[in-house]
C-alpha cells in the first residue's frame, strides 16, 4: 500500500546553486529508483535557521512530497545521513487531513503561477 509522505531537508549554505540542484536531484533519484512517485517539489531557498547548526546560521530548504512504500523512507533517510551536505531533515507520513491540505496548497500555488 502506498502512503503519502512529505520530506523537508536543509542543505548547507556554502553550496553553489548548481551543487544544491545536484543534491536535490540525487535525493529525487533515490526516491524514483525505489519506486516512489514525486507529487510536488518546492524550493524554499536560503533561510535563516532558528539556531546555529554546525556553526551555520542559514541553509537551503527544500520540500518534496511523494507517494511510496514505507521501506522507501528508510532508504531515503539513510542517504540523508550519509550526505555531509544535509544539515537536518524530517520525513513524515501525511494523514488524510494533511494530504487534503497539501493538495489544496498545491492548487493555490498553481493558480498563483497562472496569474
Amino acid at each position: 500500500m502506498l502512503n503519502h509522505y512529505e520530506t523537508v531537508f536543509i542543505l548547507t549554505p556554502v553550496l553553489s546553486d548548481a551543487q544544491m540542484k545536484e543534491a536535490v536531484e540525487k535525493f529525487k533519484g533515490v526516491l524514483t529508483d525505489s519506486g516512489a512517485t514525486i507529487t510536488n517539489e518546492e524550493n524554499w531557498g536560503l533561510k535563516k535557521l532558528a539556531y546555529p547548526i554546525q556553526k551555520k546560521s542559514t541553509g537551503f530548504y527544500t520540500l518534496l512530497q511523494f507517494d511510496a512504500e514505507p521501506s522507501v523512507v528508510e532508504a531515503l533517510e539513510t542517504v540523508y545521513r550519509r550526505d555531509e551536505r544535509v544539515l537536518r531533515f524530517l520525513t513524515f507520513r501525511l494523514d488524510k487531513y494533511a494530504y487534503e491540505y497539501a493538495e489544496k496548497r498545491k492548487g493555490l500555488k498553481s493558480k498563483e503561477k497562472e496569474d
